[in-house]
């Protein structure tokens, strides 16, 4: 719940935000843009804090509450965003370097150790309001505006987040193509005027700063469609790591999810066909339906049925792979169905890798998934799934890359986030396109568990 807050010295408090789950950070997405847009920052500045606190927030996400408070200081005139926490979080190092090259009045400080306290922190945003918008604000048409911002639901604050997508990447669509416009101006003239092109060239630097700017924006917009964190499970150990694509031209639609259900532990990878800011919209699309799914205990072929039917209706021409591995109650049978998708890898404690090969079409052809085949599972048994951008490359044969893959983890670290860490590494590089490896080590659990789908 959102509740205004006491006046400090030399600033007044608008709204304070507690942050236990990853509902409150879509809430706390729109609460950034609605104090942003009641103080009158532009536009991009108000989509500029909102990722920045949404990113913040899911890095530092934890069920032990932080709060997030919105001060309107008066000398000289500014939006203070402090988010704060009382246990030993801290913010991983890609979110912070990316908060701060979009904004770079962000400042984190770690709580000095006292007697009796377990850590903490801050983060500080300081956003300055326009001279000629802060002339006439004052603090009661403020928190008015605040007070008639009403409630949203979760499907409000998606498709919020998915318009400032869109108009990110148009934006930085746009400045590249300026820029593209005027090289080609400038290297059709001829030696003469080389003075011009290098006066030009100083005149529209920021274009390309700008540019670049605007990607890390789209990019940490994308990252908010992941999940903010994973699931914890008795016997099951996850990790995770995504990593974009190394070319700033497109953003890609990779995903992956991982959701405890009544009948187990569903884990999936997937991935949409094409680089684009569509691709990365039908991404979201397909990731947030397959929770909906989820939530009503269908098989795992069956949720596949259900995503190709979406996509069919809402997506027409788009498809995608997706893989689904629901994993049982007491961790000892996988359940695999597979549209398409690279075949998940399974090893089990001290034995040779081997990939689960069954798989069904790609999803939006219509075509019927078949039913998911079911693999016993030892005890220390691990499981890897992974996009094609870790593996491909346009001048090997994908079979030869899956066999280097299948040594690499054989040879590989038993530990899920050592493995993730390892295959990254080795296969990573400078990739072409968005890269997802997704680790589990399967135990059994304390305690016994009924079976999941027979």
């Amino acid at each position: 719940m959102t509740v205004p807050a006491a006046r400090t010295t030399g600033a007044t408090a608008l709204l304070v935000t507690p942050l236990s789950t990853e509902q409150d950070i879509f809430a706390l997405r729109r609460h950034a843009k609605a104090v942003a847009s009641a103080v009158r920052l532009e536009d991009r500045e108000q989509v500029r804090l909102a990722t920045a606190v949404s990113e913040l927030g899911r890095d530092l996400l934890r069920p032990s509450s932080m709060t997030a408070v919105f001060s309107l200081q008066q000398e000289p005139p500014a939006l203070r965003t402090l988010l704060q926490w009382r246990d030993d979080r801290v913010p991983s190092r890609e979110s912070l370097t990316a908060i701060i090259r979009l904004l770079p009045q962000t400042r984190y400080e770690p709580a000095p150790g006292e007697p009796g306290h377990s850590g903490g922190g801050r983060i500080e945003i300081v956003c300055a309001i326009p001279e000629l918008a802060a002339r006439d604000l004052k603090i009661e048409q403020v928190l008015g505006l605040l007070e008639s911002d009403g409630p949203a639901s979760a499907i409000d604050d998606l498709q919020a987040q998915s318009r400032d997508l869109i108009n990110a990447l148009q934006e930085a669509h746009a400045q590249r193509d300026e820029l593209e416009r005027l090289n080609e101006e400038l290297t059709e003239t001829n030696a003469g005027v080389m003075a011009l092109y290098a006066e030009l060239s100083v005149e529209h630097k920021d274009v390309v700063e700008r540019f670049g700017q605007e990607h890390e924006l789209a990019l940490a917009l994308q990252r908010t469609f992941l999940p903010a964190t994973l699931p914890r499970t008795p016997g099951v150990e996850l990790a995770v790591r995504y990593l974009p694509a190394a070319a700033t031209t497109e953003i890609g639609g990779d995903f992956y999810e991982a959701v405890t259900t009544r009948q187990g532990l569903l884990l999936a990878v997937g991935d949409v066909v094409g680089h684009s800011l569509q691709a990365a919209m039908v991404m979201g699309e397909i990731r947030h339906a397959l929770r909906a799914y989820a939530a009503q205990d269908h098989p795992p072929h069956v949720l596949l049925e259900h995503l190709d039917r979406l996509l069919r209706l809402h997506q027409p021409g788009w498809t995608a792979t997706v893989c689904i591995v629901l994993v049982d109650p007491g961790n000892a049978r996988l359940h695999i169905a597979n549209a398409g998708h690279l075949p998940p890898l399974l090893t089990a404690a001290g034995g040779t890798p081997r990939y689960l090969t069954e798989h069904g079409p790609l999803l939006g052809l219509g075509l019927p998934q078949p039913a998911a085949v079911s693999h016993p599972v030892e005890p220390g048994s691990r499981l890897l799934m992974i996009t094609d951008g870790l593996i491909e490359t346009r001048d090997s044969d994908l079979r030869d890359r899956m066999e280097l893959l299948r040594a690499a983890v054989a040879d590989g670290a038993a530990e899920p986030e050592t493995l993730c860490g390892e295959l990254v590494d080795a296969f990573g590089g400078e990739a072409d396109d968005d890269i997802i490896v997704f680790t589990a080590r399967l135990q059994s659990p304390e305690a016994p568990s009924q079976p999941g789908f027979d």
